[in-house]
């Protein structure tokens, strides 16, 4: 089967192409095929065939979107039309990488598949906009919607406060938004557990558990027994341009009940990472 990729060289997709799918070619596109242009996709769908498409690429900067609604718009929304429509036309399988940013974060309490969307920035409004495309025009996809990833591969939270930490004798960390940090590898895991699954629908994947910003930096220093001093401050203090929710913890309720896979606690993937996949610490850099 012919897999089209997008957003390859982000953090999931970076994380896709590296595994193995047996029986499979992956073919893997990012900046070389810009999905706001109709003819750029239809022509990459005539080179490759797909009979499935990994949606990845977005524009994930959500101040940037914030500043820039039409780009982001262009991007999420319209770029995911635009796969969409030629994957009808080849009958490709479709998996689209949504976000915890669909929801406001008023309930308090972990968000199921049923809950409904309502997001509180640009950024949210396009990656919802973008799942109605699916649903709009697809009988069969998977919608999967995540948090926090952390890889690797590009820029993520981890990678930028433990190089923060090496310039830096102190840090200030948001302590008032909550969510479960998600590590690429257990998704990239999920998703190809999905898409050999068959069973279509919307679906939440991160890794289990939850916990703020400020929980995650301090339980990476510790694993890293890196000294660096944590100064827990709420989010308002940071004046960035968007909204975030205040509390975004997904719950993994229908990977769970149609039995595709178990994401395990944020905490031990935690550890797998900093063990497995980071490179090594200079600790007396900060010093």
């Amino acid at each position: 089967m012919n897999i089209l990729i997008t957003g390859s060289r982000g953090q999931l997709g970076s994380q896709l192409m590296a595994m193995k799918w047996p029986g499979n070619t992956l073919y893997g596109y990012d900046l070389d095929m810009d999905i706001t242009d109709r003819g750029a996709v239809q022509k990459t769908f005539e080179k490759v065939k797909p009979q499935a498409v990994i949606h990845c690429a977005a524009y994930t900067d959500v101040d940037g979107c914030e500043k820039h609604p039409k780009m982001c718009y262009a991007v999420n929304t319209r770029g995911t039309y635009n796969l969409v429509r030629e994957a009808k036309a080849y009958h490709a399988d479709f998996l689209l990488i949504s976000t915890d940013y669909v929801f406001d974060g008023k309930k308090n309490a972990p968000y199921t598949e049923q809950d409904p969307p309502h997001p509180l920035s640009v950024y949210g409004d396009s990656k919802y906009q973008a799942e109605q495309v699916l649903e709009d025009y697809l009988d069969h996809y998977y919608l999967v919607r995540t948090t926090g990833i952390y890889s690797r591969f590009g820029k993520n939270f981890v990678d930028t406060i433990i190089k923060a930490a090496q310039k830096n004798s102190q840090l200030d960390i948001v302590n008032d938004q909550v969510c479960t940090p998600t590590y690429s590898l257990d998704l990239a895991r999920c998703v190809h557990a999905l898409m050999d699954s068959q069973k279509y629908g919307v679906y939440h994947a991160t890794n289990a558990g939850q916990c703020t910003w400020y929980d995650f930096a301090c339980r990476i220093f510790e694993l890293l027994d890196f000294a660096v001093q944590l100064n827990p401050i709420a989010s308002h203090r940071l004046g960035r341009q968007a909204q975030r929710p205040a509390y975004s913890v997904l719950e993994n309720r229908n990977l769970e009940k149609n039995n595709i896979c178990h994401m395990r606690s944020w905490k031990e993937a935690l550890g797998d990472f900093l063990l497995h996949d980071y490179p090594p610490l200079n600790h007396g850099q900060n010093q």
